[in-house]
């Protein structure tokens, strides 16, 4: 058996236990005959020897926020490490072309006109779609190298809607719309519902299927595209796509959890140090990995303290740092 796939195996094995692990920490502590016994209870004739309110407590609130939290923490870094892999930079994140400025205004708007968690989880998506299409038209009809146009028109499209999210804010109810406008910007996975995991699901399984299919020809562009070209790889389409789809699992996951930074920026650096750069090994080892680091870092968030952190500010403290130790390995 050869290593990479013994590391895949143990990732794998990782996220099996944080899973498992994750539904007896909270509140209600529930243990493992306990959640085998509810679990098993669905379609077996068991009888009871828990409570009640650790059945709620699984069905209702652990079990949407853990998969929610794996959905998020794969896609993230799935996105990640394509948009590295299409730009050959490995300092790109997901929200290089305008993807999270452009959910995060239509997040605050939607909690200005008094929309629902599922209004403002629908607003956020159509517009982070929306800002990443502004850019493809913008950056298509730039002058020069085509990739480089994507890039600047991703930053200046990014700057016009973070700057209409400020406005926003400003006009902002300071005591209302405010604070809630402040806690999804700074990303959770307090109160998730099954209607956000059947939300986001669909999207992302839709982006991430095409992702596995082409992550070959990732290893191709990545020698530079008149290689790829010599090699039979429609550059110009499997960047399309590729963007496409890491675009759509992007906004999927940005609708339901807010602004959670870093992840898919830091997370394919781990998986690449622990398993190298091939796209085939190298993108599932980043979504098993950011899938159990979300879970994780989600178990200390509502853990830590009696109230709960907004799981972006743990991220961030994980990723600055990370992101300063990759400068200065540059450098050297």
């Amino acid at each position: 058996m050869k290593k990479e796939t013994k590391i895949l195996i143990v990732l794998s094995m990782i996220l099996a236990f944080v899973f498992f692990l994750s539904f007896g920490l909270g509140k209600y502590p529930i243990e493992l005959n306990e959640l085998i016994g509810i679990l098993s209870s669905k379609v077996l004739p068991i009888k009871q020897f828990w409570t009640n309110n650790q059945e709620i407590a699984l069905f209702n609130i652990r079990m949407p926020r853990i998969l929610l939290g794996i959905l998020v923490g794969a896609a993230l870094p799935a996105a990640g490490v394509c948009y590295q892999g299409i730009f050959r930079n490995p300092m790109v994140s997901p929200d290089l072309l305008g993807a999270s400025s452009g959910a995060a205004f239509g997040a605050v708007l939607a909690i200005l006109s008094g929309a629902g968690f599922l209004g403002i989880s629908m607003s956020a998506f159509f517009f982070a779609l929306f800002t990443v299409w502004i850019v493809c038209i913008v950056g298509k009809h730039a002058k020069g190298n085509p990739t480089l146009g994507l890039v600047l028109a991703g930053i200046m499209v990014s700057s016009v809607f973070t700057s209409a999210t400020s406005f926003l804010k400003l006009v902002a109810d300071p005591d209302q719309e405010l604070p809630a406008i402040t806690y999804w910007l700074m990303g959770s996975l307090a109160g998730a519902k099954k209607s956000d995991v059947l939300f986001a699901i669909f999207p992302i399984l839709l982006g991430m299927i095409p992702l596995f299919l082409l992550r070959w020809k990732l290893n191709l562009l990545t020698l530079g595209e008149e290689e790829a070209r010599t090699m039979g790889v429609d550059v110009p389409k499997i960047r399309g796509i590729v963007i496409a789809c890491a675009t759509l699992i992007t906004a999927a996951s940005i609708s339901v959890s807010g602004m959670i930074g870093w992840v898919g920026l830091v997370i394919p650096h781990f998986a690449r140090m622990l398993i190298g750069c091939d796209y085939r090994k190298l993108l599932p080892a980043s979504v098993l990995m950011g899938a159990a680091f979300l879970l994780i870092v989600d178990n200390i968030a509502r853990l830590a303290t009696t109230s709960e952190i907004p799981i972006g500010i743990l991220t961030s403290f994980v990723g600055a740092p990370f992101f300063l130790y990759l400068i200065m390995r540059e450098g050297e």
